[in-house]
């Protein structure tokens, strides 16, 4: 029998609580149509790589060794996967303490999480699942989008240099965060509601907009909208996102026909 998951409803009560006192939503200035219209459009083919080991693979980072992918399913935590990018084999497995999770990746000799449903960010041993620190997830409150009824927090995370970025959808921004201390060191407006996955590429940020099935490349420093990668409605939908070598990897956590897939786009 499976031991009870340390985020209790009664943590997660106490959690949802303080969060909405600490971090009020409101966003600098989420993205307008009238800034997304005329944007340039990188065009790319969206090829599907693989079926991922899990139900509703949510985050993706991709790594020299292999593919990290976060299952959001509950059961009773998230588990993580590393696989091969060649056929989605898996090389290495491990239940976290996420929370219907959503962002991964690797910095600091482990990897970082974001529990969604936990509204926090994890610290995780990357050989054992165990969380080694858990922080607050800044901007977590209820979302913008569908029906929500509980709070959120993370969708994304992206290591960078020494940081990571982070997107909370519920406050319609994109955070930069000092990992060891969890200090706000920059902020940027988010290109919408629904932010996913992020990516980090030539100096600039990507970021999946999974409504809008787009994702937009962004100037970290202020945000501004650069360019935008268009998937089209049959295409699997967009939620985690990472980039490596050159290649754009995706996957699709819906309940739907598509849902499963990880992606690449060509």
């Amino acid at each position: 029998m499976k031991s009870s998951h340390p985020f209790s409803r009664r943590h997660f009560l106490a959690a949802a609580s303080g969060l909405a006192l600490s971090y009020p939503i409101s966003a600098l200035a989420i993205a307008t149509d009238e800034q997304k219209s005329g944007l340039p459009v990188v065009s790319k083919r969206v090829e599907k790589a693989f079926r991922a080991p899990c139900k509703q693979p949510n985050a993706l980072q991709a790594v020299s060794d292999g593919l990290w992918i976060l299952d959001q399913v509950d059961d009773p935590g998230n588990t993580a996967y590393k696989v091969n990018y060649a056929d989605g084999s898996v090389l290495h497995q491990m239940e976290t303490e996420s929370i219907h999770g959503s962002g991964i990746t690797l910095g600091d000799g482990a990897l970082w999480i974001g529990s969604t449903w936990g509204l926090k960010t994890l610290k995780v041993d990357p050989q054992t699942g165990k969380t080694l620190v858990s922080f607050d997830t800044h901007g977590a409150g209820m979302n913008k989008f569908g029906n929500p009824t509980r709070p959120s927090g993370a969708h994304g995370l992206e290591w960078v240099g020494d940081k990571y970025w982070i997107a909370v959808p519920a406050s319609g921004l994109v955070y930069q965060i000092e990992p060891a201390t969890n200090k706000i060191v920059h902020s940027i407006p988010a290109p919408g509601w629904r932010t996913h996955g992020l990516a980090w590429v030539d100096g600039k940020l990507w970021c999946v907009e999974t409504s809008e099935r787009a994702i937009y490349q962004m100037d970290p420093k202020d945000g501004k909208l650069l360019a935008k990668i268009q998937l089209g409605p049959d295409d699997p939908e967009p939620h985690g996102l990472s980039y490596r070598d050159g290649v754009f990897w995706y996957c699709d956590a819906t309940s739907r026909a598509n849902a499963g897939w990880v992606c690449k786009l060509v």
